[in-house]
Parts: C-alpha cells; structure tokens; sequence
C-alpha cells in the first residue's frame, strides 16, 4: 500500500515544465549566456589576431587558413560531446569547460609556433563544443515550455556580443609588437573565466528530463523539488515511459539512429543548412579585414565596425521575427536573400565603394538574422532521447561547413579576389536553400500541420 501511494504521489506532482519562470531558470540561463559570450569571442578572435601577426611574422595562406578554422575543426567534436552528455549528464561538462578554455587561451602567450597555435585552437573549439551542445541540452531541458525556444533564441544577441567584442579589442588593442597578436589570442580567457566563476559559484543542476530519461524518476523528482518546491516533478507521461522501459533491456543509443529513415531527413537539414550557413558567416567574419582590403574599401576599421553592427542588428531582427513567421519559411527566404545580396557583388565587383558596404551591411543584417535558428531548430528536430546526439551531430556537419569557409576565404581571395571569395559564398548559400525547400520540416507547434508528427522536446504531453 505504502508503495502504491509513493506512486500515486508522483503523478500528481505538477509537470515542472509548467512551472512559471523561477531563480533557477534564471541561474542556468545567465550560466548558459556568460558561455555564449566566452563562445562568441573566442571564435571571432583569430582573425583580427592573425591580421596583426602578419605584420610582424612570415604566415602563408595555407597557416592563416588553419589558425583561423582551427576553433571550428575543434567544434567539429560536438558529436562526441553530444553522445557523451547523453551518457554522462549535462552538469559535469559544463562544470569545467570553460576553465579549460581559459586555460588553453593563456598559452598562447608561450608560444608563437604556428604548429602548436593551431593545436590550441583545436583545443579551444572543443571545449566551446561542450556549451554549443551541451548548454543547449540543459537550458531547454530546464526552461518552461514556450520560454524554451524564445530563450534559446535570444542566446544569439550575446554570442553576437561576444563576437562583436572579440573584433574591437583585436582591433585596438595595440602596442606590445610583435607579441600583440599572442596577447589579442590570450584575452578570449577573461569572458571564459568569468563564465568558470559564476559556474563555480551558482552551480548548475543536473536535467531533470535526462535523469527521467535514465529511468532515474526519483533522483529527478528530488533535483526538481530542490530548486523549485515540493509541488513540482517529472511529467506523468515521463514517468509512464521510464516505468514501460524499466524492464526492457537497456540498449546503447548509436549516432547510427540519426541516418535511419526515422531521422535521416532531420539530421540531413540541420547538419546542412547549418553547415552552409556557417561557411559564408565564419570564413567573411573571422576574415573580415582581408575581404575588406581585397574589395577595395579603405577605411576597414569603420566598414568592419559597420559590418559588425549590421551582424547585431541582423540578430535583433531574427529575434523580433522568430515566432512571427515558420522555421521553413524563415530558413529558405534567409539563405534566398543572403545568396542574392553576396552574389550581386560578386557579379557587378565596379560598384561605388559605398554601394558596396551598403549591400554588404544588408547581407550582415539578413545572414545574422538567420543564426537565430541555429540553437532551436536542431534541438526541436529531435526527441530527447538522442537530442545531445542529434544536436551534437548537427553541430559536427556544420563545423565542416565553418571550417571549410574559414580555411578557403583567405585562399580564395589570394587566387582570385573578393570576387571569388563571395562566388563561392553565393553557391553555396544556394545549396542551402534547395535543400531546406525540398526537405526542411516544420518545427513551430503554432504552424505545424496538424497531420504532421510533432517530434517530443521534453515538454509535450503535459498534464
């Protein structure tokens, strides 16, 4: 009898889902941004580095190219990451990345090896692959249903920031010779480092829904009740699903699942829209002054400066659109518009200098606007039993994509020219917005068909 009314209990408890927004959803999201920040700049900082260490130093194409992709060939490890965290947890990971990330941006003091720079990039792209999978994990697993992907959204505007931020101060900061490029690569650990502390100090709780998911309802039961009151739990329909699958034995989950026919059209879409998303993103961004030079603009601190805040009010504008039109229609008029705007340029390279950073401001503002996406529709293309794995899948193809931009853009424009450069940029923006016309589904519960299979996120079937 005893044993009956523990049970009865934890149905009753309130979907923690429902819950209104509480100190702890505001701890995991503030955990989640300050990561966000230390991502952003991190990524953005080889750049104007690599800019400066041109001056002092012999650096051929094929180095800059490396240097500059090798964060993004490091993110490339979001697959393992992701499957890891569905094994593991999402705390532990995000308890201690960013104090290696810290870490790895201070050696670069000690060494001006380009070898060895691009192995610390490496280093440093894997553990901002742990916050871009792994935080994106928690914060939708935490957050209540419909703040979920709002939040995730927003998330953009402080990775933009951080970006942005990493830009000026490569920029400006100047004076220490032929060591300033080491030091502009070093300050990426004072966002890291800041983003550690507050971990440390307000630290972030175990998933409810991935413990629920481990069949491990009580453990999940106590963290939600801990943070949130006695009243709230696990939804009942979790609860259902973990007692169903308590007696079946327990099958490792493989990243093979995402190319069966039950995800394959999902993992395809998200792993490409985001990778030709990031390949014209990263490799103009991180390269912005070399492109700037090569297109013939001269004053490049005020056009990167104008491009950069084109980039945030791109993010702004993708936010304030986000839940006011579809996934689908957003992504294929994104990659439509930014493929005619890059490839005008390219094609007609004559015009007025400020025509161009006119148009080339414009593609910033409607590219960027498209990063919005890029945290909630991979997560909401997969159920969460293989959403790290998923997630992290989707992360790796697009890091293909960045880096491959990241390498090429300074090749491209040393072979060809901007001209080139942004060609390429065109082509392959077009790819994308076949693929997502002919394959992307549609995500957002308000325009979803309603014969079209909802995929679970953690918050569906509440009671």
């Amino acid at each position: 009898m005893r044993n009956n009314k523990k049970d009865k209990t934890v149905k009753q408890k309130k979907n923690y889902k429902k819950a209104p927004l509480m100190p702890i959803h505001l701890r995991v999201f503030v955990a989640v941004v300050l990561g966000q920040i230390a991502c952003g700049y991190s990524l953005g900082i080889s750049g104007t580095a690599l800019t400066n260490a041109a001056k002092y130093i012999q650096i051929n194409d094929l180095w800059t190219g490396l240097i500059g992709a090798g964060a993004l060939i490091g993110l490339a490890g979001s697959m393992i990451i992701g499957r890891l965290s569905d094994k593991i947890g999402r705390r532990k990971l995000l308890m201690i990345n960013m104090y290696i990330l810290a870490a790895f941006s201070l050696l670069h003091l000690l060494t001006a090896n380009l070898a060895l720079t691009f192995i610390i990039r490496i280093g440093i792209g894997l553990m901002i692959a742990i916050d871009y999978t792994v935080g994106n994990a928690l914060l939708t697993e935490w957050l209540p249903k419909g703040e979920d992907s709002k939040r995730q959204s927003h998330l953009l505007i402080y990775w933009t920031l951080g970006f942005i931020a990493s830009y000026l101060a490569g920029t400006f900061l100047t004076g220490f010779g032929s060591y300033t490029w080491q030091i502009i690569l070093a300050t990426g650990a004072i966002p890291a480092v800041i983003a550690a502390i507050f971990r440390s100090l307000f630290p972030l709780p175990a998933s409810p829904s991935w413990l629920a998911s481990k069949g491990e309802i009580k453990t999940a039961n106590k963290v939600i009740q801990k943070h949130m009151g006695r009243k709230w739990g696990v939804p009942a329909w979790l609860v259902k699903k973990a007692k169903d699958n308590k007696n079946k034995p327990k099958k490792e989950i493989s990243w093979k699942i995402l190319f069966t026919r039950k995800y394959l059209r999902r993992t395809m879409v998200g792993g490409i829209f985001y990778a030709c998303q990031a390949f014209s993103f990263f490799g103009i961004s991180i390269f912005l002054p070399i492109l700037l030079n090569s297109m013939g603009i001269t004053d490049q601190k005020v056009s990167g400066i104008i491009y950069n805040g084109g980039m945030f009010v791109g993010v702004l504008f993708g936010i304030l659109i986000f839940n006011k039109i579809s996934r689908r229609a957003f992504l294929v008029s994104n990659f439509l518009i930014s493929a005619i705007l890059i490839g005008s340029l390219a094609l007609i390279p004559n015009m007025d200098s400020m025509v161009k950073l006119t148009i080339f401001a414009i593609f910033a503002i409607i590219l960027s606007s498209g990063l919005v996406l890029d945290y909630p529709y991979p997560t909401e293309l997969f159920d969460v039993k293989v959403r790290g794995t998923g997630v992290g899948t989707c992360i790796t193809i697009s890091r293909f994509g960045a880096a491959a931009g990241t390498f090429l853009l300074p090749v491209l424009t040393n072979a060809g020219g901007a001209k080139l450069a942004m060609l390429v940029c065109t082509i392959v923006l077009l790819i994308s917005f076949i693929v997502c016309l002919i394959w992307a589904p549609e995500t957002s519960p308000q325009f979803i068909k309603k014969d079209e299979p909802i995929i679970p996120t953690g918050s569906e079937k509440i009671e």
